[in-house]
């Protein structure tokens, strides 16, 4: 291959690269005008706590969780009281989640964690968050960005997920992988209000089996709007 069409490979790279962020901060700013207040939605008053609830939150819905936390943490408030809960008293109160004594037993190692070589104080930093039992890089970017105000990454939740390929900001399929893509073409002070936000579009208007694409504010920046949607 000559120079010359290595460069102009690079350059058609970059156009569209361009291109794609340009369209990526204009759906940005059509889902902040359309959810302005958009928030974490799960109850918490203390980062161990979020860090809890967004556990339980794995495959069941925040308004559950929400519905669980307040008996949860008015029995073991903090990381030391969950650390010493009774497992199958711990299961009993977050079984309505799903997966309860998975949850139960991540939840009660990852606060012997915290209380043992943190200081009892949940860590602000990626690397550490993930060495705690039931966390990924999806909840450890929930707990950093909004106990801690850190934006470390992307929030990739099935909603992320199926909105991000719609919209045609990722051709990934692995959430880590279009985490990395959506990084490279968001501003990182919005990254995850970003996800909340798209949360919120799933929920309302682009949902799994049937998009509302003709009441879609983003359906002209959105390649598949009202294509049939192919399921499974």
């Amino acid at each position: 291959m000559k120079i010359g069409s290595r460069e102009s490979g690079v350059g058609s790279r970059e156009k569209k690269l361009s291109s794609l962020k340009q369209r990526a901060v204009e759906i940005l700013s059509q889902l902040k005008r359309l959810y302005p207040d958009a928030t974490c939605s799960l109850n918490y008053s203390t980062p161990v706590q979020l860090l809890v609830a967004t556990i339980l939150s794995a495959q069941c819905t925040d308004e559950r969780v929400n519905k669980v936390t307040p008996a949860l943490f008015g029995r073991f408030p903090d990381a030391a009281s969950l650390a010493i809960a009774d497992l199958v008293e711990l299961e009993t109160l977050v079984r309505s989640t799903g997966f309860y004594r998975n949850k139960a037993k991540n939840i009660q190692a990852a606060c012997r964690i915290i209380v043992t070589e943190f200081n009892s104080v949940v860590p602000n930093q990626m690397e550490l968050l993930l060495r705690l039992p039931g966390v990924a890089r999806k909840t450890a970017n929930v707990v950093l960005a909004h106990a801690y105000g850190i934006n470390a990454g992307v929030t990739v939740d099935t909603h992320v997920k199926r909105l991000s390929e719609r919209l045609g900001l990722t051709e990934a399929k692995d959430p880590v992988r279009i985490e990395q893509d959506l990084m490279g073409l968001l501003p990182q002070a919005d990254w995850e209000n970003w996800s909340i936000r798209l949360i919120y579009h799933g929920r309302a208007i682009c949902k799994a089996r049937s998009p509302v694409c003709v009441a879609c504010e983003l359906a002209d920046l959105c390649p598949a709007a009202n294509k049939p949607v192919v399921v499974g």
